[in-house]
């Protein structure tokens, strides 16, 4: 057997040992993710497929076609808003997500890109482009999830609220301007207690990325500083730009459905 082969099958054996117990840890706990409780196992298919295809493709744009790269972070771009707003369009109260998630992500992702790229603080070339606005747009597309969800959140739990400010005569965006911020405050919360605990609790994937990839440990950690810094920005901007795209809803997300008062 090759060297190639063999550590294919070593790694098809161990994730394959990890899906198992995963399944069984949750079928003992009565605990059913996905329909007949295969939701693991899917995932982690489509991921390993999604990932072959990735790699086949960055292959070649890296050695061929660097232009196209630009190629790749469109196609990425385009599912995160369309995973993200899926994640929010069914929920009642929030119109028009598709928009608002689209117009956060790229402009999220412009922005941080931009600065990293136009400082120098990486140099601009396909492999950085893609590694860095891969991350970079996971990121968006998370922080997207939670400021909307968070949003419609706080919307029920502080209606009275609400309805008090627009009985004083306040517009409509015054009005959940409160529950907005505090959507934002908690979409940032894993990003900040990620990058609190930073070495102390985990060691981030880009950084042992890096690592495994031959760069040394102070390269490493210098990479993956941008990348906290990154998603940080990131869902600052997204976080903002969501709840303000959504935070001035002319119907309250209840059963009732009545219409607020355009002012």
């Amino acid at each position: 057997m090759t060297p190639g082969a063999e550590q294919l099958l070593r790694l098809l054996l161990g994730v394959a040992v990890l899906l198992a117990v995963s399944l069984v840890v949750l079928r003992v706990a009565g605990v059913a993710v996905g329909p007949w409780g295969t939701a693991p196992l899917t995932a982690v298919l489509r991921g390993a497929l999604q990932l072959a295809a990735v790699a086949l493709v960055l292959r070649g744009v890296f050695d061929h076609a660097p232009a196209l790269a630009a190629g790749v972070l469109a196609v990425m771009l385009a599912t995160a808003v369309w995973t993200a707003s899926r994640r929010l369009a069914p929920l009642q109260g929030l119109p028009a997500a598709l928009r608002a998630v689209a117009v956060a992500c790229t402009a999220g992702a412009l922005v941080v890109l931009g600065v990293v790229f136009a400082v120098g603080v990486l140099p601009l070339s396909a492999r950085y482009a893609v590694a860095l606005g891969g991350i970079v747009l996971g990121g968006t597309m998370t922080s997207a999830t939670l400021a909307g969800r968070h949003l419609l959140t706080g919307l029920h739990a502080r209606r009275d609220e609400v309805e008090a400010w627009l009985s004083l005569g306040a517009t409509p965006r015054r009005a959940v301007l409160d529950v907005a911020r505090e959507a934002v405050r908690e979409s940032l919360v894993p990003t900040l207690d990620q990058t609190r605990t930073t070495g102390l609790v985990t060691l981030p994937g880009a950084f042992i990325g890096a690592l495994l990839g031959g760069a040394s440990p102070v390269d490493a950690a210098r990479f993956q500083l941008v990348v906290l810094a990154a998603l940080v920005c990131t869902g600052s901007v997204v976080g903002v730009l969501v709840t303000a795209l959504l935070g001035a809803p002319r119907q309250l997300p209840a059963a009732t459905g009545e219409r607020w008062g355009q002012r």
